[in-house]
């Protein structure tokens, strides 16, 4: 003998509740995503002029520890490049350096300037964000310059 499962009877009321939580997730959604979106987009940017930052500090150090105006250009240079690997936080970067006061108590002067990517969230973030930092560094007084013997 079979048995037979009494029919179900569904209230108007659970019925309805299903549909609008349906539509609220249908309406929440696109929010959550593009909230997402926002928080993605802020982070790139502030990892960008953190990378720009650090990468123009530590070019202006390795350029005040070197005894010629060339050297300090190469150094400055090799350690830019070395930092700024990652092409969504600094696409493109480009190094200028300053050796015009480069004497035992001058400074060297190292800016750096690179565009955060915009890849993936062109909905937030309409153009690529452009970074750019200056950083100083004070040659030692004591130091002498050119040639070591």
């Amino acid at each position: 003998m079979r048995w037979r499962a009494e029919p179900r009877h569904v209230d108007a009321d659970r019925r309805d509740r299903g549909a609008a939580e349906a539509l609220g997730l249908v309406l929440i959604a696109p929010v959550v995503v593009g909230l997402a979106l926002l928080v993605v987009s802020l982070g790139r940017g502030v990892e960008a002029r953190a990378q720009v930052r650090t990468a123009a500090e530590a070019a202006a150090q390795a350029a005040a520890l070197e005894r010629t105006p060339g050297a300090a250009r190469v150094a400055a240079q090799r350690v830019a490049d070395a930092m700024l690997v990652d092409v969504d936080s600094c696409a493109a970067p480009a190094v200028s350096i300053s050796t015009r006061r480069f004497a035992p108590g001058g400074v060297v002067s190292v800016t750096v300037t690179c565009s955060a990517s915009n890849r993936g969230i062109e909905v937030v973030q309409a153009g690529a964000r452009v970074e750019s930092v200056t950083a100083h560094a004070t040659i030692d007084r004591y130091r002498s310059a050119g040639a070591a013997p």
